[in-house]
């Protein structure tokens, strides 16, 4: 085997030699010179430059005294640490002027403030989750999710609870059906935690000490909102408190009352938005399923009324009275 057919399975950072180079290393310096052919299993010492070839004999090799190979290391981490140096203080004279201006006007408080891109709403939701100390209040719609945003919840809001701020969240009924979700309650459960869920809710909305609000500003989540006018903030938490007392608490069963037709409550939820005119993915969305899940339910609700078209189940639906007053 070459150096070179050596190299793609011994890699590691200089800052970590491995006990084989040390060893060979250690052995090179005693003895001002080691054999090439020794040096086979660990190339690591000539790719890091501690070992150049012999000038008398290509068979041996001689070591690079340490104080010089550390200083060769060294040079370009110092001189990044100055260009970083020099860089803040440029940025620092840079914004100096506009410093003192400053200082002498308080800072505005935004009423409203427009959030681009996933960085900047996590930051700003970080920030706000770190600076709460009361209370925060979140509805959060949709039925499963990803590991990926149960693991950013969970690093966010732990540190919350462990300063003793009390959480209440809205969820959707279908998240008893995730077992993800249910993982991330199970590990954010306690005293001052209180979860409950609607069949449906409005869209995302965090609020923290009743002083800044989040909400989505686009459907695709990559634009939101964040509100401190404390009108629009009160508004919200007696949304918030209205859902809240329509909600049932995630320890308790959720009574799903069918019709003589055996139409289930979620069906007739699905009804009344098939006749306001949703299509598929909207009522899954709104409902917080998959519009698999979503269509097997259409498709159960069309053969209860014995409708055989889409346009005939609105006409059914309209007519059977399962809705009650709603359909007028």
């Amino acid at each position: 085997m070459s150096i070179n057919d050596s190299k793609s399975t011994h890699p590691h950072p200089v800052t970590a030699l491995c006990d084989e180079g040390a060893q060979l290393y250690a052995s090179a310096l005693s003895s001002g010179r080691i054999a090439r052919v020794e040096v086979k299993a660990a190339p690591c010492l000539l790719e890091f430059a501690l070992l150049h070839p012999d000038p008398d004999d290509a068979n041996w090799l001689r070591p690079v005294p340490p104080s010089v190979a550390l200083a060769q290391r060294l040079h370009p981490i110092e001189r990044e640490i100055q260009d970083r140096r020099r860089h803040s203080v440029e940025l620092t004279e840079s914004f100096e002027p506009f410093m003192a201006i400053s200082a002498l006007t308080p800072a505005p408080t935004h009423a409203i403030t427009v959030l681009e891109g996933p960085n900047r709403i996590n930051a700003a939701l970080n920030l706000a989750t770190a600076e709460c100390h009361t209370e925060m209040l979140t509805v959060q719609p949709g039925g499963r999710r990803s590991e990926h945003i149960l693991s950013q919840a969970l690093e966010r809001d732990s540190p919350l609870l462990d300063r003793g701020v009390s959480m209440r969240t809205l969820y959707q009924h279908t998240v008893r059906h995730s077992q993800g979700t249910m993982a991330y309650v199970d590990r954010i459960a306690g005293g001052r935690v209180e979860i409950r869920t609607l069949e449906e809710l409005i869209e995302r909305l965090i609020i923290c000490d009743q002083t800044v609000a989040f909400i989505p500003a686009r459907d695709d989540q990559q634009v939101a909102l964040e509100l401190r006018h404390p009108g629009l903030v009160q508004y919200l938490i007696k949304v918030f408190e209205q859902l809240w007392r329509r909600a049932t608490p995630l320890t308790e069963n959720v009574s799903y009352d069918h019709t003589p037709d055996g139409i289930s409550g979620v069906q007739r939820s699905i009804a009344k938005l098939l006749i306001e005119g949703h299509v598929d993915e909207a009522i899954a969305r709104r409902l917080g399923m998959n519009v698999r899940t979503c269509r097997a339910h259409i498709a159960k609700l069309a053969a209860a009324l014995g409708s055989g078209s889409r346009a005939q189940l609105g006409y059914l639906i309209a007519q059977s009275g399962i809705l009650g007053d709603d359909c007028h």
